[in-house]
């Protein structure tokens, strides 16, 4: 959805490259997490995909940083550039989560760090390439994000693109924030693979979280950026590009044929139908992936 042009956008909100602490991957809390969130995309999968390379030199940041803040500005500016539309997507994410989290579990609401990189970067959880696909980490609970990402859920994914296809997959990290917040996201470490696994369950609820928050936001005028209704089309473009990431679709495309035994995130159908339950009740409860006897099937809709 399009940003109001009257929106303010903090640059600051967004950084570049890591804040790495030195963790191993595969090993302690926020490495052994990083391998079952590690992606919007690529789940299990993506775990030959980490590297032990460094991020963006500081250098390097500071000068991305500082282009950045001269850039984006506005909300014409987050229509337009694909990095100033994360800025305004987190703020946005930051005003929605600040008032319904609270209000609905009593919970206080934490930003997260979000982080845009280019190759790889050093995380809390350990060094990671971008090849993973955009992902959260507990251990510093940061969403990381390289935005070529867009333009590969195109062209080798077939998805159809959109400003809410692109705010859909933050909105998605922000729900791994949220779960890590209530307490969910761990049962995607006890449970990681399986069509009715904890990891899907994990990933499903993360998706509901985003539908969530795109039908809340919408409209709202209340804080620094003003978010448009959502059209149709828009709506369309976002479903299309959970449907694009679901496991049964990129195991036909990688690999020729579907195994549902090594499911990390979800089917397609699945992923769109949970972010619906969220856009659709703006309930968190209809989000209760947990207790959902047939994740075909969210009892909301």
């Amino acid at each position: 959805m399009s940003f109001g042009n009257s929106s303010q956008l903090d640059a600051s909100r967004v950084g570049s490259g890591g804040r790495g602490r030195g963790v191993a991957v595969g090993g302690g809390l926020g490495g052994g997490l990083l391998l079952l969130v590690v992606g919007l995309l690529f789940g299990q999968d993506g775990i030959d995909a980490i590297t032990g390379g460094g991020g963006q030199d500081t250098g390097s940041r500071s000068s991305v940083e500082q282009e950045r803040a001269e850039r984006c500005r506005t909300g014409e500016d987050a229509n337009r550039y694909t990095d100033c539309r994360m800025i305004a997507t987190a703020q946005s994410l930051d005003q929605f989560w600040a008032d319904y989290l609270p209000r609905t579990t009593g919970e206080h609401y934490v930003m997260p760090g979000v982080q845009l990189f280019e190759g790889q970067t050093e995380t809390g959880c350990g060094a990671a390439s971008s090849a993973v696909g955009p992902f959260y980490c507990p251990a510093d609970e940061t969403a990381y994000l390289d935005i070529v990402f867009f333009d590969e859920l195109q062209t080798q994914f077939g998805a159809e693109g959109g400003p809410l296809a692109e705010e859909y997959v933050l909105a998605h990290e922000f729900g791994h924030h949220i779960q890590n917040q209530i307490g969910t996201l761990g049962y995607a470490q006890q449970d990681p693979r399986g069509p009715e696994s904890g990891a899907v369950r994990v990933e499903l609820q993360a998706d509901c979280l985003a539908g969530l928050w795109a039908g809340g936001a919408a409209g709202d005028t209340s804080g620094a950026v003003d978010l448009g209704e959502i059209s149709q089309e828009e709506l369309d473009q976002a479903l299309d590009a959970a449907s694009a990431i679901g496991d049964d679709r990129i195991q036909e495309t990688t690999q020729g044929r579907v195994s549902p035994e090594n499911f990390t995130h979800g089917a397609s159908a699945q992923r769109q139908l949970w972010f619906y339950a969220g856009y659709r009740t703006g309930d968190i409860n209809a989000c209760d992936t947990f207790s959902a006897r047939d994740l075909d099937a969210p009892p909301a809709l």
